[in-house]
């Protein structure tokens, strides 16, 4: 069964509390129950991982790589718009990876406009609050 890891980064815990008018109500733990039921309906594995720390996020994506994982969906937050460590790593592994964003970056504080990560990804889907992760792992799957 091929395998697709859903990394999220930093802040991203606190879904369901943290400014619901920007990211909704729905919590990380919501989002991974309907990836993971959407998952089995396409016939994939998910495997869903949070962390605040930039390497966690890195060595995760090695791991998909040296793991043989068949795509990576990755929201790295705040790291999108900072890290070149993440945007490397992507760089350095030949796994598909989609960057996903619950809000529209480009409709928000122009500091979130730039992507890092965007132009080593596969493919970028924002906007769509949870249904960005379902519209992703529906790409991912069709990879």
């Amino acid at each position: 069964m091929r395998k697709i890891l859903v990394l999220n980064g930093p802040n991203l815990n606190r879904l369901g509390t943290r400014e619901p008018e920007v990211y909704g109500t729905d919590t990380l733990d919501d989002i991974a129950g309907s990836l993971h039921d959407q998952a089995a309906a396409l016939g994939v594995e998910i495997d869903v991982r949070q962390s605040n720390h930039e390497g966690h996020l890195i060595d995760w994506l090695h791991e998909a790589a040296d793991t043989g994982a068949h795509s990576v969906l990755l929201n790295a937050g705040g790291f999108t718009h900072t890290s070149v460590a993440l945007r490397d790593a992507i760089s350095a592994i030949p796994t598909p990876v989609i960057e996903v964003h619950l809000s529209n970056p480009h409709a928000r504080e122009r500091f979130r406009h730039r992507s890092l990560i965007a132009p080593v990804c596969v493919g970028s889907i924002s906007g769509f609050g949870a249904g960005s992760y379902t519209l992703a792992l529906d790409a991912a799957a069709r990879l």
